[in-house]
């Protein structure tokens, strides 16, 4: 039976959710199978299957930390979202973005869309939001734990500029943007 226009749509959507570009498939030969359909065969010359969507999130955020990272030494600019200058949160978006993760604006915005997890749960490139009794001030991209201290690339006010630095309060709750 041929496929409708409707099943090869929700084939390929479906396919892209996993990552399979047409790209991809076309490195796979195909092959005709028994009543005039095609079918793909996998040799072991070829690439293995494509990474996870969980997984893709996972080196997005590594890479939206190591791009912000490469801003060290970018000047504070009070609602700046770069290339060369940086609010906290323009830092972070900019950053997500050029990784491929869309981010809101501000940093209280973001703390709404990021999921929230326990401090001890920190990975790399996960997002720390610093608050006090008005909400949300400050945030910063988690690189690591440092002799208890979290350390983290941001870029925190006026007159200073983007670098890592460890927390200088424990007023703060950690977010993600991986998948649970």
């Amino acid at each position: 039976m041929p496929a409708t226009p409707r099943t090869v749509r929700a084939f390929a959507l479906a396919l892209a959710g996993l990552g399979i570009t047409a790209s991809t498939m076309s490195a796979v030969p195909a092959t005709a199978a028994p009543g005039g359909t095609t079918s793909t065969t996998t040799t072991s010359t070829q690439k293995a299957a494509p990474v996870s969507a969980k997984r893709q999130v996972a080196n997005r955020v590594l890479k939206a930390r190591d791009i912000a990272l490469r801003q060290r030494g970018d000047a504070y600019a009070y609602g700046a979202a770069g290339p060369a200058s940086f609010d906290c949160s323009g830092l972070i978006r900019y950053a997500y973005s050029r990784a491929g993760i869309p981010v809101p604006r501000t940093s209280s915005a973001q703390a709404g869309a990021a999921r929230r997890i326990a401090k001890k749960d920190m990975r790399p490139g996960d997002l720390m939001f610093f608050y006090g009794s008005g909400g949300v001030y400050h945030a910063a991209i988690f690189l690591r734990w440092s002799r208890g201290q979290a350390l983290m690339v941001h870029s925190p006010r006026p007159g200073s500029r983007v670098h890592v630095a460890a927390s200088w309060t424990s007023s703060w709750f950690g977010g993600t943007l991986r998948r649970a």
